[in-house]
């Protein structure tokens, strides 16, 4: 019998294969640390040495959350005020004056028929009296089917179909068929004007329409007004994999409007918010590695440069231009594009108050930090 040492009858602790286990477990933390670490030294370095004038920013003193952008002008807040007023007062006529002011410009007429929805949710006898006044008039009949519309929708909530109450699911879909029908009298009336379609293609998501139903009202909308914005955006959420689409017919919808947006639209903007929607359906590891997630992709990355042209052609004073430039200068910097967000950041100023900043405790925190980390990595002809 061989003489066995005192060690060889102990059982080995580590075996070959053991040891590369052990090897992968190591790296594996590692890789998971190291973007931590280096995160705790971007906020340190923004919080003890970034100087935003020097990089063409405002001081972080002047950031202001209560706002996307800018106010708008004066006498437009004064205009919208005293339509308000006389609203509330019982008296419909500056409404429509309000709307029909905006001629054929479709975006423009869409924004001003949100504004008298808004003012009809907190008190609607005027817009009674109005329908009543002109019952042929399609612009009262387009803010009373979005006034049914948005009802409809604060019984459901935003929430997933699985988180909503079955008792305010049930009620919801009750009230939707009284909506199409109201937006197709709507339509009726106004046979040119893309609105009314608008509101059916809001509701049409809610209503489970087939895809063939759903291209059916959106020929309609695009025959009337072709770049539509608040149509494509609503036209976005049913191709979302949580309503009727999923994530490549979202993609695909989202490139399209890119291609077709023309000069001076906010329209290629769609494709930022189809990101947004990727991401909230995306699986948490990307978050929790530190990965810079879906914009780090090189196609991506490639698009997100075409939108930022599409929008440096957009006008200033456009409504929707300040809450895209967020979008924008936040995935450009997700995507290592430093340079192109730190140029968003410069243009969008001191105003911090949207998404995706808004979605943090602290949104002044949050922004700072993005354009400190855009300022800090991008190269020095940039600055």
């Amino acid at each position: 019998m061989p003489h066995l040492s005192p060690r060889a009858t102990q059982p080995e602790l580590f075996t070959p294969v053991t040891s590369i286990f052990v090897v992968f477990a190591a790296v594996s933390i590692l890789v998971l640390l190291i973007p931590s670490v280096r995160r705790a030294r971007l906020r340190r370095w923004a919080r003890d040495h970034f100087d935003p004038a020097r990089y063409g920013l405002v001081a972080r003193d002047q950031l202001d959350a209560s706002r996307p952008g800018p106010p708008p002008p004066l006498d437009l807040r004064k205009e919208t005020q005293a339509v308000a007023d006389a609203a509330w007062d019982g008296d419909w006529h500056a409404a429509a004056a309000f709307v029909d002011a905006a001629g054929t410009d479709w975006d423009l007429r869409w924004s001003r028929l949100e504004v008298l929805q808004e003012i009809a949710l907190h008190q609607d006898a005027w817009l009674g009296k109005w329908r009543t006044a002109q019952p042929g008039n399609g612009d009262a009949a387009t803010v009373y089917a979005s006034v049914l519309l948005h009802r409809a929708w604060q019984v459901r909530g935003t929430a997933y179909a699985r988180k909503v109450p079955v008792g305010n699911m049930t009620h919801f879909k009750a009230l939707l068929p009284g909506v199409m029908e109201a937006a197709q009298h709507a339509a009726r009336l106004a046979p040119q004007d893309p609105a009314p379609w608008v509101v059916m293609v809001t509701a049409a998501r809610a209503l489970t329409y087939t895809h063939e139903e759903f291209h059916g009202l959106w020929e309609n909308l695009t025959a009337r007004a072709p770049y539509h914005y608040a149509g494509h955006w609503q036209a976005l959420q049913y191709w979302c994999e949580k309503w009727h689409g999923s994530h490549k017919l979202m993609r695909d919808f989202a490139l399209r409007a890119v291609r077709s947006a023309p000069a001076g639209s906010p329209l290629a903007g769609i494709y930022l918010h189809s990101l947004v929607e990727y991401e909230k359906a995306a699986v948490g590891f990307e978050k929790a590695s530190g990965s810079p997630g879906v914009s780090a992709n090189r196609a991506v990355r490639k698009i997100l440069i075409q939108v930022a042209h599409c929008l440096d052609q957009v006008p200033e004073t456009n409504a929707e231009l300040p809450r895209l430039r967020h979008l924008l200068a936040y995935y450009l910097g997700q995507g290592g594009q430093f340079d192109a967000a730190l140029e968003q950041f410069r243009l969008i100023g001191p105003w911090c108050g949207a998404a995706p900043w808004t979605t943090a405790s602290d949104p002044v925190a949050a922004f700072d930090l993005a354009r400190a980390t855009a300022a800090r990595k991008s190269t020095p002809t940039s600055t």
